[in-house]
């Protein structure tokens, strides 16, 4: 039995070129190009921000949205609706009435002023021997408008409060400070600054001995004033 020679299938020898199922085609190199170059061109524009232009999305306003005066508006007439959230209209009382301006006499009322001048004066404590400040303020010589005595009046500056008050008596005498053109120094037999009647040893200091020397001539010219009158009397 001669040998039968099986010859080969050229169906199932020659390879397909067909794709299988759900599989693409496979592109030419000509596209395969393009589509890298496209690529390319993408990736650039989107470096340096270029790219495909977007469509602007344009926002439409709502034409039944009230505006913001609107709103305000809405809101104040609710607020003028609503009774609790009203501002109640309330009024006060005050606590303590004023009263009528009260006048606080000094005394001196029925005195003219005949010299002022600012300066400082101080007084000498028997105790410890030593000069201590009694204050900085207008050193006064006031004259009486009915009986013509003069004193010697000095208040403190802010506080107004005396430190100084006798009348400007034959027996004083101003006598220079020590080491000083611009200051003097006097005993008082009766000043009653504090209250009682107390000798005290004063001194005063001016800004300058022109100042020292007014004060000087018109303590004098009040002393011999002062000694007519007493000795009237």
């Amino acid at each position: 039995m001669a040998d039968t020679e099986t010859k080969p299938d050229p169906v199932a020898e020659t390879p397909s070129t067909e794709p299988a199922a759900g599989e693409d085609k496979p592109s030419t190199l000509t596209d395969k190009a393009a589509s890298a170059t496209a690529g390319v061109k993408d990736s650039m524009f989107s470096m340096f921000g270029g790219g495909p232009k977007k469509e602007k999305r344009e926002e439409v306003d709502d034409v039944n949205e009230p505006s913001g005066s609107s709103k305000a508006k809405k809101a104040e007439a609710a607020e003028d609706d609503d009774p609790e959230k009203a501002e109640p209209d309330v009024e006060f009382e005050p606590v303590i009435r004023l009263t009528e301006k009260v006048e606080t006499k000094t005394n001196e009322e029925l005195e003219e002023q005949t010299f002022k001048m600012r300066a400082k004066l101080f007084k000498f404590d028997r105790e410890s021997r030593e000069w201590k400040e009694r204050g900085t303020g207008d050193v006064r010589l006031l004259k009486h408008k009915e009986n013509g005595k003069t004193r010697l009046v000095m208040r403190r500056d802010k506080t107004l409060k005396v430190c100084a008050n006798h009348y400007v008596v034959p027996d004083m005498k101003l006598s220079p400070n020590v080491g000083s053109d611009r200051s003097w120094v006097w005993n008082a037999a009766a000043d009653v600054s504090e209250g009682e009647p107390e000798a005290q040893t004063l001194a005063i200091r001016f800004a300058n001995s022109d100042n020292a020397n007014q004060f000087k001539e018109a303590f004098i010219k009040a002393q011999q004033e002062n000694e007519a009158l007493f000795k009237s009397e």
